[in-house]
């Protein structure tokens, strides 16, 4: 074999690969990173991607300086969340009863690549991009891939090589790196499309996020940031139909439609970006880990959005796999008995969201579990304690 020499090639900068590849780079580790195209530059419109980033993730971003790239009046926190059945039944989640800050920042999926893209080229070198540590391979396709004894050979589209220890699957919920590696991925479509839209509303928003469970669906109202905390994001989980329905709606029918699922909470809305849909699966992947490749963020797992916490799961993958290599500093980095050692430690918390989210989806997509919801709800916002530990796992 021949090429550039690394520890650990990523492929895929999106925020879990960036995040990971700059982590390694901080710690010494000698990191490519491919990607396809580098991300657009954010505009002063509302992004329809957002995210709700848990406490422990915000924490991961500040360890190498992303998060403080932000600006601070596109994000916000959330410091209360009303979850809420068809009929009388609610919880609210508190940040201050719970004796946390708050629960979550909400996040504008193309400002944070950008915070982290914005990182990366921080202190590289006046040759090119990257950190001392991270070769940042981008626009770049990948030709061919050849798995020798110990080594993991890769070919450019340009003809360049590299050769690496350690090849990290960061390339999405259709990994090439994934299948390359015969790491086998299940796939369960829920017949249902996720629609987003960003609106403005009557009312301040105050910090709360809203979620409501109706008989074939799931509507959450996240807050957005900005003066007046008056906007929000919406992401509709309902069935495809439905969805095609909403997409065709004007934006005055859409928003009329939006505000009345939500029973008018934020007074009356208009639109401020148009409603896009995504279809919703869970993607079960047998194992996220083979001698010299490792998966990490939706190339290793996919869930259900009600709970919000894809990209969450997929900066836990980043930061176990950086701390697992770290404590084994003097093996080879595609050892599989070091990749295994990561394998299990998210093994956990991934399949817990998983059977959580899956469960809850059929759970309160029965039209027949109406009362089970309302009446569970409405039994479990009288039970602080239970309640401070739902925020507090949710934080982790």
């Amino acid at each position: 074999m021949s090429g550039e020499r690394f520890q650990v090639v990523i492929v895929g900068a999106g925020l879990v690969g960036a995040a990971a590849a700059l982590v390694l780079g901080r710690q010494g580790v000698r990191v490519a990173l491919i990607e396809r195209q580098p991300p657009d530059v954010p505009a002063e419109t509302w992004d329809t991607r957002i995210y709700a980033i848990s406490p422990a993730s915000q924490r991961f971003l500040e360890r190498f300086g992303a998060w403080q790239r932000l600006d601070a009046q596109r994000i916000q926190p959330v410091f209360r969340m009303d979850v809420a059945g068809d009929t009388s039944g609610a919880i609210r989640l508190d940040a201050y009863e719970a004796g946390v800050s708050h629960l979550a920042t909400i996040v504008e999926s193309g400002r944070l690549q950008h915070a982290l893209w914005q990182a990366l080229q921080a202190d590289g070198p006046s040759t090119g991009l990257g950190t001392g540590n991270v070769a940042l391979h981008c626009p770049a396709t990948i030709e061919s891939i050849e798995r020798g004894e110990s080594r993991t050979r890769l070919t450019l589209a340009d003809g360049t090589q590299l050769e690496t220890e350690l090849l990290v699957g960061a390339d999405g919920a259709a990994s090439r790196i994934r299948d390359w590696a015969g790491l086998g991925s299940t796939l369960t479509p829920y017949a249902q499309s996720g629609v987003v839209a960003n609106f403005e509303c009557e009312k301040s928003h105050r910090g709360t996020a809203f979620q409501w469970f109706f008989d074939h669906g799931i509507l959450a109202w996240l807050p957005l940031g900005g003066p007046g905390g008056n906007q929000m994001s919406m992401v509709w989980s309902t069935p495809s139909a439905h969805a095609d329905e909403l997409i065709a709606l004007d934006a005055a029918a859409l928003a009329a439609s939006v505000q009345a699922a939500g029973h008018d909470r934020l007074g009356a809305l208009r639109l401020l970006t148009p409603a896009v849909a995504f279809p919703l699966r869970l993607n079960r992947v047998e194992a996220i880990v083979a001698p010299g490749v490792a998966l990490i963020g939706d190339a290793a797992h996919g869930v259900h959005p009600l709970a919000g916490q894809g990209v969450n799961l997929g900066f836990g993958d980043a930061e176990a796999l950086v701390e697992v290599l770290a404590a084994h500093r003097k093996n080879h980095c595609g050892d599989l008995r070091v990749l295994q050692r990561y394998a299990r430690e998210r093994a956990e918390p991934v399949q817990r969201m998983q059977a959580l989210t899956h469960g809850l989806h059929h759970l309160f997509a029965s039209e027949h579990a109406g009362w089970l919801r309302n009446t569970g709800m409405a039994w479990l916002n009288r039970l602080p304690p239970l309640k401070a530990a739902l925020v507090r796992e949710a934080m982790d």
